[in-house]
């Protein structure tokens, strides 16, 4: 079967992207083939497009989509043809029309959720739960601080933080986003630029934050350690600015004995009976009022424009790309 798809064969800006006809051959025993209908867009494909995150070269972008199963290999219990399901995972190959992936990892999509808010919330709907609910399992009364609390992922963890009873201090960079990420659950927000350390101690009452969602890295990494209280827990869970800079771990002996982690989401689902159980969490949170922000759309074979905006810190909330 002939298809399209984004593609590179080389690393960098995002002027790599190619649109390209592949061969899709029949799916193998466990696999299925699915009619992608929505593709969801996060930063991690521009690490991947950068070669932040290396991978073998020519290969496709994207580890999130739903779309329609048009055929399933031998042995295939999980879905059927016809159903609606919603996947996230490697290999990088969603930014497409269609592809073949594991049956064993697609969810099926419940009834009233959109093929789009599908596409657009399971890889940051799951990120906010293993960091809200795995990485340092916020309790009712926590004051946590929160990076980029107006995007994709912010913008689910600060609803779901609140709707525990957490207080959510949001790092936003403009005063829209600021806006959002309060109308979003943030009770405070912090501008990018601030000192962020002084600030979250102003709103802590000298204290610190239990736990800090740092997706920024590089540059934020230590205002983030100084923002904490004792005994408080760094989750790093993004490079936006760059890899962390290696550090001594007297580091966080000398701040009040901190505890530093950085998960990645694929660890908390490698089994199928761990997604699905990941997947209902996630599901009954937004029966429960979290709602996901679909902020832009753009065409697939527009995915280089998507990857400017997103890098320009142009985007807010979730983005989803159309086949």
């Amino acid at each position: 079967m002939k298809t399209n798809a984004i593609r590179i064969h080389e690393y960098g800006g995002p002027e790599v992207l190619k649109w390209e006809e592949i061969d899709l051959p029949d799916p193998v025993a466990g696999e299925a083939t699915i009619r992608h209908t929505a593709i969801g867009l996060n930063l991690i494909d521009t690490y991947h497009r950068s070669g932040l995150y290396p991978m073998d070269l020519p290969v496709g972008l994207g580890t999130e989509a739903a779309g329609i199963v048009e055929v399933v290999g031998q042995g295939v219990t999980d879905v059927a043809v016809g159903d609606r399901v919603v996947y996230t995972g490697m290999p990088t190959e969603s930014y497409s029309e269609r592809r073949n992936f594991s049956a064993a990892r697609l969810v099926k999509i419940p009834d009233g959720i959109t093929d789009n808010v599908a596409a657009a919330v399971l890889l940051k709907g799951l990120t906010a739960w293993y960091l809200l609910r795995r990485s340092y399992r916020v309790q009712e009364g926590d004051p946590i601080l929160l990076y980029a609390a107006a995007g994709g992922v912010g913008s689910l963890a600060s609803q779901w933080a609140n709707q525990i009873g957490a207080t959510v201090i949001g790092v936003v960079s403009t005063d829209e986003k600021a806006e959002l990420a309060r109308s979003q659950g943030c009770a405070h927000i912090i501008m990018a630029d601030d000192d962020i350390p002084a600030r979250v101690k102003e709103l802590t009452d000298g204290r610190g934050v239990a736990a800090v969602y740092d997706s920024v890295g590089k540059d934020t990494f230590m205002a983030s350690l100084d923002s904490l209280r004792p005994h408080g827990t760094m989750v790093s869970f993004g490079n936006a600015s760059g890899p962390v800079d290696p550090f001594s771990p007297l580091e966080l002996a000398k701040r009040g004995s901190l505890y530093v982690t950085r998960p990645v989401l694929f660890a908390f689902i490698e089994t199928r009976e761990k997604l699905l159980s990941a997947c209902d969490e996630l599901f009954e949170a937004m029966n429960s009022g979290v709602e996901v922000r679909i902020g832009q759309t753009y065409a697939l074979k527009n995915a280089a424009q998507a990857h400017l905006d997103i890098e320009a810190r142009l985007t807010t909330g979730s983005t989803v790309l159309l086949p």
